[in-house]
Parts: structure tokens; sequence; C-alpha cells
């Protein structure tokens, strides 16, 4: 089969189409690498600058990779808004892949009008990045997406988009359920695709000689929106209790490469205050064997019929709760070293990279009959 990925989030398509290539696909990645974080990427689309004369020229190298995006059995795009352009604009680019090429499938991956809509209707979550129970969370970003993906050009590519493709493929229980009761006939949950990392060293056991090692990622314009604020800020107060017993390691807006290597060396990450489920960020931690405090309700055990394990210290999205959690690690750290063996098998149950890239294939050859 000949596979094209248009864009990218979190490495997912990058991941992906490794798994679909050991299993005798050819694909092709197109992507703007998710911006400076630099996923790998077969074709590059990323945009040098929203300037005139930068625009002009993106425009051109799009015009001439779009002639490239022809002929392929199966293109599936990473969110409708799937290039770096104003959402007007990809209108006519979906419309060519929908014209030369045999099946075009949408990711709900992040961000867009089912998922904001489902978070502010209130009924499916008890709490989200748009919700606390029934108090809205207030504040820039949330606005914007809102205008954007409730009321604006964005939305109105989603609605079309969702409507047209041949299947939509959600990556967490979170856009399941906010996908499930418009379409039902053409939409699945496939968990996201990890390449297990049975290459690294053994890890160093937590059993009180040493500081427990604590990481977290930083993306300063989404601090509040991910609720690192606030698990930093837990994490400080039992630093503070257990100045010895304690390791934090903080890391801000850097290339993917790097972030691994500093992950590498930590022991528990701090990760999605206002998730149901664990996202990428905390699936790659899980692959070598970190601990994850964040998103662990049973709705993401359910989704993937998981009945044993239970790897991820699930946290209420508040200080309080993340604080009482920490310090519970902390003065149980034989119990960090016993959830960092659940996290490597739940990533090899459900996430690994060639298993999910077979969920892929039969969801597709089911819906449009492609080999």
């Amino acid at each position: 089969m000949k596979i094209l990925l248009l864009g990218d989030y979190s490495n997912v398509h990058a991941t992906l189409a490794d798994g679909l290539r050991q299993l005798g696909h050819t694909v092709v990645v197109a992507s703007d690498g998710d911006n400076w974080k630099g996923y790998p990427r077969d074709i590059d689309l990323r945009r040098k600058s929203l300037g005139l004369l930068d625009s002009l020229v993106y425009c051109l190298r799009l015009w001439r990779n779009f002639r490239r995006f022809r002929g392929f059995d199966v293109v599936q795009i990473i969110n409708p808004v799937f290039l770096p352009l104003k959402a007007e604009r990809i209108w006519k680019y979906y419309a060519q892949l929908r014209r030369h090429n045999r099946a075009v499938f949408m990711g709900a991956f992040g961000m867009d009008h089912y998922y904001v809509k489902g978070c502010l209707e209130g009924a499916i979550f008890e709490y989200s990045d748009f919700m606390m129970g029934d108090v809205e969370r207030r504040s820039a970003d949330n606005d914007t997406w809102k205008e954007d993906w409730l009321f604006g050009e964005k939305g109105r590519l989603n609605q079309f988009v969702a409507s047209d493709c041949d299947g939509i493929i959600s990556g967490l229980y979170e856009y399941q359920a906010c996908y499930e009761k418009e379409f039902p006939q053409k939409l699945t949950f496939i968990p996201f695709p990890i390449k297990e990392k049975s290459d690294l060293p053994s890890r160093e056991k937590c059993d009180g000689s040493r500081p427990i090692r604590f990481f977290v990622g930083i993306q300063k314009a989404r601090s509040v929106y991910k609720g690192t604020d606030v698990m930093l800020s837990a994490l400080e107060r039992v630093k503070a209790l257990y100045p010895e017993r304690v390791e934090i390691i903080k890391v801000e807006s850097v290339p993917f490469d790097e972030y691994q290597h500093l992950m590498n060396n930590s022991d528990v990450i701090l990760d999605q205050l206002y998730s149901y489920t664990p996202a990428m960020n905390a699936l790659e931690a899980m692959s070598r064997g970190l601990v994850v405090v964040g998103g662990g309700e049973p709705e993401n055990y359910a989704i993937l019929g998981e009945e044993k394990l239970r790897p991820i210290v699930n946290v209420s999205p508040n200080e309080n709760a993340v604080f009482q959690a920490l310090k519970e690690l902390v003065e149980n750290p034989e119990r960090v070293s016993d959830l960092s063996a659940q996290s490597r098998e739940y990533i090899h149950l459900h996430h690994n990279h060639i298993k999910v890239a077979q969920q892929y294939l039969e969801f597709w050859n089911n819906r449009v009959g492609v080999h």
C-alpha cells in the first residue's frame, strides 16, 4: 500500500510510519516537524516566517509538493488544519487530496471543533482543558480556540472534512468521546503508536538511597493550559519538605532529541493535569520506564480493555491532590520501581507501534478496501 501521512503532532505520524514500513508498506511523511520540536519527516513543510516573501515562497513549495501528493491508496491528515496556513486557504488543498488519491482519513488527535464543543458542553467530562465541573476555565488561549474552532473558519473546515472524509481515527478517549455521537459509523479508536525502548540500559532502582528525579517539560505559552504551573508548584512544596530526596529536572521548549536525552535520566514525569489519559509525551516517557503523574482515569483503561495494569498515578486537577500523590511517591520510593515496570508492560500491550500500525491497516481496509 502507498500511504501519505500529512502533518504531525507529537511524533504520531513519524512513529506510525515506521510501523507501517516494517509491515512492508510505502509511506511518505510530510510535515513541518511540529514546529520547533523537529520530528522526523520525508518532506519538510516547515514555513520559515509569516512575511510576504517567505509566504509566497512557501505557497510555491506547497504547489510543487501537492503535485507529488497524488496516487496514494491512503492519505491521512493529522488534523483538519494540516498545514501551517489559515483555515480558509486549506480547503483547496484538501480538495486536491480528495481528487487525486483513493481515500482520505482524518485524525482526531488534538484541538479541533468537536473537542472544544465536547469539553464545553459539560456532559462528557467532569473536568477538561476548558471546564472544571460546570465552571469554565478562562484564558486568552481558550478564548481564541473557542472563537476559531466553534465559530470560525477552522470549525467550518473541520465539520466539512469530518463529514466528507472516508474515516476518522481518534487517538485518546477524550477525542473518541467527543466524536462518537455524530460519527459513530466512520469513527474508530486506535491507541497512539510508541516505539518500545528495548535498547535502553536497565533503570536504576528507586530504593531511597538517592533522590527521585522528577521531570517537568514546560512550554511557557501553554503552561497554564496544560496545568504545568499547578503541578510544578506542588512539586516544589514536596521538594521543600524533602530536599535531599527530590531532584527536579525542568526542561523548556527544547528539540525532541535533547528532550528525550533529559527524560532518560528521570524517574517520574508530571504531565497534563486536566487530561483523562496519557498522551504522546507521557506515553514516550512510559516506554522508557518513567512513572506518569497525570491523567489515568478509569475511562482510559476501559477503552483499552486493560483490567490489570494501573501504571499511571492519577490525580484530581488541583494542587493539593498533586502534592499528596508526589509526597506519597517520595515516602514510598519502592512504588516508583513497581510502577516503572508496569509502564513498560502497558506500552508493550497497547501502544507498540507495529501493533498499532496493523490496527490502522485493518481500519483503512475495512472502510475502503485498500490492501
